[in-house]
C-alpha cells in the first residue's frame, strides 16, 4: 500500500488564528465538556481502589468497573454519530449530558443497596453519556475554526481534560478513600463483632456525595449549553446529510483512518490499564498508604496536564505525527524501567509516562478524521468505539496480575500497545486514501 505525505493539517500553521472567528462562547462550553468527562473517568481509578474493600473483591473483578465503564462507549458512539448527522452536534452533546447525569443519580440507589452490578449499571450510562459528548466535541472543535490549526486547537481544547482528571483523583482520594485498610486480623475481629457489613456499607456510601454534586453541574451545564447559539458547520445537520452519507463502508478508503482506530483502540488501553492499577502498583512496589498512593495518582495526571498543555505550542514547530512517534517511543522505554526497576525508580518511570500520553489522543483523533469529510462524524463515532481498549486492556492486565502476582508484568500491557501507537505515527496516518475508482465500497455503503 502506497504513502501519501502528510496533508497541510499534519503541517500546523504558525500564523493562522487558533480560535474560531465566530462563536466564542460555543467553542468555551464545548472545551469545557473536556473537564467535566475527566472526572467520571479518573474517578473510576479510585473506585477501584474503593470497591475492591466495600465489596471485599479481586483486582480482576475490581477491573468490571472499567469493563461496564467503557462497554457504554462502544455501544453510544455509532448511535451519536447518528443523532449528530440528524440532529446537529448541539442536540447530541444536550442528550450526552442528559445521560450522564442520569448514570452519577443512579449511585443513589446503587449505594442504599450496597449493589456492584447496579453501580456497573449505573458506571454504562455514565459512559454512555460521555459517548455522545466525546463523539461531537472532538469533531466539532477540529471543525470550529481554520481547518491550518485543527490538530493545534483539538490539543488545546483537550489539554483542559487532564484538568478534570486532576479533580477526579483529588476528589477520589479526598473524599471516597477513607484511609482506613484493616489487616486481616482486623477484619476478623470486625466479622466476629457483627460490624463488618457496617463497615463495608460506610466504605460504599462514601461514593454518594462526589457523584450527586458531579450529577447537578452537569445538568447545569447542558442549561448553559441549551441557551447558546451554535456557529453553523458544514454538512452539521438535516436529513439532506443523512442521505448524502455513503455510510460507514465508505470509511474503508481511508487506510489511515483504520490505522486511526486501531492506535486509538491501544492507546486508550494504555492510558486506562496504566491508570486503573496506578495505586496498586504504588502498593505493591514502595508500600505506601492508599491515601499517599492516590495523591501520587493525580501527580500523574498533572504530568498529564502539563503535557497537553505544553503540546499546543511545540506544535507550532514539530510535525504532530513526529511528536505521537517520538512520545510513544518514550513511553516504550518508560515502561520498560517501569518493568524491570520496581521500586521507586520504576514509579516515577510510570508517573512520567503520563506526560507523553498527554499528546496522544487528540494527535490520533485529529490525524485520523483528516480528510473525510462528510464522513466526519461517522469517523468521529468509531475512533470514540476505540475507547473500548480501556476495557478490553484493563481486564488483561488484571488478568496478568491474578496469573503472575505482578504488577511489573502486568505493564507489558500498555508497553505493548504503545508500539502500535509508534507504528501508527511513523506509518499508518501516511497512508494515501484508496482510488475512487476501485470498487465502489461507498455505493454499497449507501444502501
Amino acid at each position: 500500500m502506497h504513502t501519501a505525505p502528510p496533508e497541510t493539517s499534519s503541517h500546523q500553521s504558525t500564523s493562522a488564528p487558533l480560535l474560531p472567528r465566530t462563536g466564542k462562547i460555543a467553542f468555551f462550553l464545548v472545551t469545557g465538556l473536556f473537564f467535566l468527562w475527566a472526572i467520571p473517568n479518573n474517578l473510576n481509578d479510585i473506585l477501584i481502589k474503593q470497591f475492591m474493600k466495600s465489596f471485599n473483591i479481586n483486582r480482576l473483578e475490581a477491573g468490571l468497573v472499567q469493563f461496564a465503564f467503557y462497554l457504554g462507549y462502544f455501544f453510544l458512539a455509532i448511535p451519536a454519530a447518528l443523532v449528530m448527522r440528524r440532529y446537529g452536534y448541539k442536540r447530541g452533546l444536550l442528550t450526552g449530558l442528559l445521560l450522564y447525569a442520569t448514570g452519577t443519580f443512579l449511585f443513589y440507589p446503587a449505594a442504599v443497596e450496597q449493589s456492584y452490578p447496579l453501580f456497573l449499571l449505573a458506571l454504562f450510562v455514565i459512559a454512555s453519556g460521555l459517548g455522545f459528548l466525546e463523539t461531537g466535541s472532538n469533531p466539532l472543535i477540529a471543525q470550529l475554526g481554520d481547518p491550518a490549526t485543527s490538530v493545534r486547537r483539538l490539543n488545546f481544547s483537550q489539554a483542559f481534560n487532564p484538568l478534570g482528571s486532576i479533580a477526579g483523583a483529588f476528589i477520589g482520594t479526598k473524599f471516597i478513600l477513607s484511609g482506613v485498610e484493616p489487616t486481616a486480623g482486623q477484619v476478623a475481629a470486625m466479622k466476629a463483632a457483627g460490624t463488618y457489613n457496617t463497615y463495608l456499607q460506610h466504605e460504599t456510601l462514601r461514593v454518594l456525595a462526589p457523584y450527586m454534586i458531579l450529577g447537578a453541574v452537569v445538568l447545569l451545564w447542558a442549561l448553559l449549553i441549551f441557551r447558546t447559539k451554535f456557529p453553523a458547520i458544514e454538512g452539521d445537520s438535516g436529513p439532506e446529510n443523512v442521505q448524502r452519507s455513503g455510510g460507514y463502508l465508505t470509511l474503508f478508503r481511508y487506510p489511515h483512518f483504520l490505522a486511526a482506530v486501531f492506535a486509538q483502540f491501544c492507546y486508550v488501553g494504555a492510558q486506562v490499564s496504566t491508570w486503573s492499577y496506578f495505586i496498586q502498583y504504588c502498593q505493591d512496589y514502595t508500600h505506601v498508604p492508599e491515601k499517599l498512593a492516590g495523591y501520587l495518582l493525580t501527580a500523574t495526571l498533572g504530568a498529564f496536564a502539563v503535557g497537553r498543555f505544553t503540546s499546543s505550542y511545540v506544535m507550532k514547530r514539530f510535525r504532530p505525527d513526529k511528536m505521537l512517534g517520538a512520545f510513544a517511543v518514550a513511553n516504550i522505554i518508560l515502561l520498560l524501567f517501569g518493568i524491570l526497576r520496581t521500586g521507586w525508580v520504576g514509579l516515577v518511570a510510570v508517573l512520567l509516562t503520563s506526560f507523553f500520553m498527554s499528546v496522544m489522543f487528540p494527535t490520533i483523533f485529529a490525524l485520523g478524521i483528516r480528510d473525510l469529510g462528510e464522513h466526519t462524524k461517522e469517523g468521529a463515532s468509531l475512533l470514540v468505539m476505540g475507547i473500548i481498549g480501556g476495557a478490553i486492556f484493563t481486564l488483561l492486565m488484571g488478568l496478568t496480575y491474578q496469573v503472575t502476582k505482578s504488577m511489573a508484568a502486568g505493564m507489558f500491557v500498555p508497553l505493548a500497545c504503545y508500539v502500535a501507537v509508534a507504528a501508527f505515527a511513523y506509518w499508518g496516518a501516511h497512508l494515501a486514501p484508496l482510488a475512487k475508482s476501485s470498487p465502489s465500497v461507498a455505493q454499497r455503503g449507501s444502501k
